[in-house]
């Protein structure tokens, strides 16, 4: 009988390595940069570079959305600790997860990620410079640990769309991966279409990432992220031609030269990196009034003296993380609301963020991720 037990046991056994074995797959994945990776598939044991990548997680594992998560990097409570808070709320067991430095910063531990046996590692394009001087792929590469990376930063209008078929595969899930894609493409399209018919003359718009961070004057964005996002929702970006990348600053006798037309400032509750700042504190169920007030208090920096946005009210702020997620479509629709008011009156990104949430992600909808100045928007 003992015997007997211990055939079937091993039988059992033989019989679960045969079904992992048909589950699993491994495929080549091609990156958004370029690289060809093997990764077995579908995950189930993901490193995430960045702790706001659950924003895109999210959209794919809406029910689950940290199940495939072994550890993250330990920057969302900081960056956006209003989303960490309501992650927490709803799925405490997040506390528990490792976290681990930035690539960047020099700080990921290599030991501590191959003890969590990750199937592959999500990073950001814009650290691979950091992590191909510090030979990171290369040590992940000799314990197996693939790495993979996704764009919604460095060129965001680009490569948002392969970024979310790339986890589709990865997960399993390119079913959901391309109706969010869709989903993206059709509200954009409600701007550009509209755009494309009646050919509306186009403001200046000066955006300022992150206005009130510090006390410098101004950061802004070349022709992509926001600078690109301002196009597509039927403006001229300032900063286009002085800042050749995506990201750069110009100073403020440029800004009062060029004089625009609109200032769009990006925001966020940054109380975790700048305590007390003058940031404008945008985001998950922000407290409107205080960001407005807040918002006001930055138009008065001499950057702003006598700027055409500031004497029209047409300043407005923004959720600074839709520069760091596959959401801009929700941007482009605010942006296009305040850009041309008469045009978009019946267009309401709210809704649009709000069936996003009910459609897609794992929280429920609460505002608070715009403001302006102009009330009668």
């Amino acid at each position: 009988m003992k015997l007997i037990n211990m055939l079937a046991a091993a039988s059992a056994g033989f019989c679960v390595l045969i079904s992992s074995a048909a589950f699993a797959d491994t495929i080549k994945v091609t990156d958004v940069a370029g690289r060809e990776v093997e990764v077995d598939v579908p995950v189930k044991h993901v490193i995430l570079g960045e702790g706001r990548q659950i924003y895109f997680i999210g959209a794919l594992d809406k029910d689950e959305p940290f199940k495939r998560v072994v550890g993250w990097r330990d920057d969302l409570a900081k960056a956006d600790p209003e989303s960490h808070a309501a992650y927490l709320a709803k799925y405490p067991d997040i506390a528990k997860l490792p976290t681990f430095g930035g690539m960047k910063e020099g700080t990921f531990d290599i030991e501590q990620a191959v003890v969590l046996k990750p199937d592959v590692m999500l990073m950001n394009i814009d650290a691979k410079t950091a992590t191909e001087e510090a030979g990171y792929i290369e040590k992940l590469e000799k314990v197996g640990i693939p790495l993979v990376y996704v764009d919604f930063r460095e060129k965001p209008m680009e490569n948002t769309e392969p970024s979310m078929r790339i986890i589709g595969k990865l997960f399993g899930k390119e079913e959901k991966a391309e109706e969010f894609i869709q989903f993206r493409a059709d509200s954009i399209a409600k701007v550009t279409d509209t755009l494309a018919k009646a050919d509306p003359k186009k403001p200046l718009v000066f955006v300022e990432r992150a206005g009130g961070y510090s006390e410098d004057c101004c950061m802004s964005f070349g022709n992509e992220n926001f600078g690109r996002m301002v196009e597509f929702a039927g403006g001229v970006n300032m900063a286009k031609d002085i800042i050749p990348g995506t990201f750069g600053t110009v100073n403020p006798e440029q800004v009062i030269a060029s004089n625009p037309d609109q200032i769009i400032i990006t925001g966020g509750n940054w109380e975790g990196y700048v305590p007390g700042g003058a940031w404008v504190g945008v985001g998950y169920g922000a407290d409107e009034k205080e960001a407005q007030l807040k918002l006001e208090a930055l138009t008065k920096r001499p950057a702003f003296t006598g700027v055409k946005a500031v004497k029209d009210s047409n300043v407005h702020a923004i959720w600074h993380q839709f520069y760091n997620n596959p959401y801009q479509f929700v941007a482009i629709q605010q942006m296009a609301k305040w850009l041309h008011p008469d045009l978009f009156k019946d267009l309401d990104p709210e809704a649009t963020f709000k069936e996003l949430h009910e459609r897609f992600l794992p929280l429920p909808y609460k505002s608070g991720y715009f403001v302006s100045l102009n009330v009668s928007q």
